[in-house]
């Protein structure tokens, strides 16, 4: 019976394995036909609350600039399931770096629980603030940072107009940090969270 839930379970990790490297190489492979002028490159992260993490990097062979940008491996899995419009996804996030003509690298990780902290206050935090009130600047919004019971600190943001049903949404501080770890917009989710609650109260 234990051999053969061990066998069980090498046989799934074998499978996540493969998984991971497929998507890794397909969207590589992607990048460097949308961007055959650069030197695409890339890595797989692992992180302790989000599993498989992909990180791709261009070179320019005319300059010494560079555009990086990762994903989590549940999106890219959503992504795949229409290889066209993986790859337009891929390519949208480099398309805009380079336009801006600004070497942009991965940042690099905070190296402490205080330097985390310190980022999420003087950066994440009032950018996401200030996306969101430029998003929906007719309206009275509701940005505060609270404690989750399952997933700890969250930075929620909702319309406090909306008196019934949910008018409030909550994105956990470690997915906005690695986010912007991985040259992503942490306001991003919280924007789109906000759009589908007025959404589903009817108000766009």
């Amino acid at each position: 019976m234990t051999t053969d839930v061990n066998e069980n379970q090498d046989k799934k990790i074998e499978e996540a394995k493969k998984l991971i490297s497929t998507i890794y190489s397909r969207s590589l492979k992607m990048l460097q036909l949308e961007f055959e002028s650069f030197q695409v490159e890339g890595r797989i992260m692992n992180h302790p609350g989000f599993g498989p993490l992909f990180a791709y990097q261009l070179k320019d062979n005319d300059s010494d600039k560079q555009y990086a940008c990762g994903f989590l491996m549940n999106e890219m899995l959503e992504k795949h399931k229409d290889a066209a419009r993986a790859q337009q996804w891929l390519a949208s996030f480099f398309i805009d770096m380079i336009d801006e003509q600004v070497s942009k690298p991965l940042p690099t990780p905070p190296q402490s629980q205080e330097e985390s902290k310190k980022l999420f206050d003087q950066q994440i935090m009032p950018h996401c603030a200030s996306s969101v009130r430029e998003e929906f600047n007719t309206e009275k919004l509701y940005i505060n940072i609270s404690v989750h019971e399952k997933v700890g600190p969250v930075l929620e943001a909702g319309f406090p107009s909306i008196k019934d049903g949910n008018n409030v949404c909550a994105m956990p501080i470690q997915y906005l940090l690695t986010l912007y770890l991985l040259n992503r917009d942490p306001a991003e989710p919280l924007v789109n969270g906000l759009y589908l609650i007025r959404e589903q109260h009817g108000l766009d």
